[in-house]
């Protein structure tokens, strides 16, 4: 697997990796445990205000959601970095799982997280492919659209 500059395409992408919001209750953003890193459910929030809210198929587009997920993601990304302090630590993301906040009747929770696939995709390149999960529920805290979680891999 070749190396990546993930700051470069980050960039590119026009994405700034924010400061990690302090959690919301009693866990830590990340945990690095041997060669894995281990990152809780972020959401899509900027500046400390969750920026996407309410339930797909309801209150949100797919499209929404997509930006909600993209946004979610990128919280994940500045966790991950501040475990590792630098992206050459980076092996691969391994897994996001994708909580969605949906309406009874909606059933694209996998095109919703499709955004924060692809833009790891973008930003990671091969690094990026990961295995996943998208599943739909009925709250998350804060009314977000979505929480994501990531484990990734680092080198030894």
């Amino acid at each position: 697997m070749s190396t990546i500059n993930i700051e470069y395409n980050l960039n590119q992408a026009g994405i700034i990796i924010p400061e990690v919001t302090k959690p919301l209750a009693s866990y830590v953003p990340g945990l690095i445990a041997g060669d894995i890193v281990y990152i809780s459910g972020q959401l899509p929030s900027k500046d400390g205000k969750i920026i996407y809210t309410g339930k797909l198929g309801k209150d949100l587009t797919i499209e929404d959601g997509q930006q909600a997920s993209k946004l979610a993601v990128i919280n994940c990304l500045a966790v991950l970095k501040s475990c590792l302090t630098n992206w050459d630590w980076l092996e691969r993301i391994i897994k996001i799982t994708g909580y969605i906040q949906s309406e009874q009747n909606f059933f694209e929770q996998a095109k919703v997280l499709n955004g924060a696939s692809d833009l790891l995709m973008q930003i990671c390149g091969e690094q990026g492919q990961h295995a996943r999960a998208a599943i739909g529920v009925n709250a998350l805290p804060l009314n977000a659209a979505c929480e994501i979680e990531m484990i990734a891999k680092i080198k030894a």
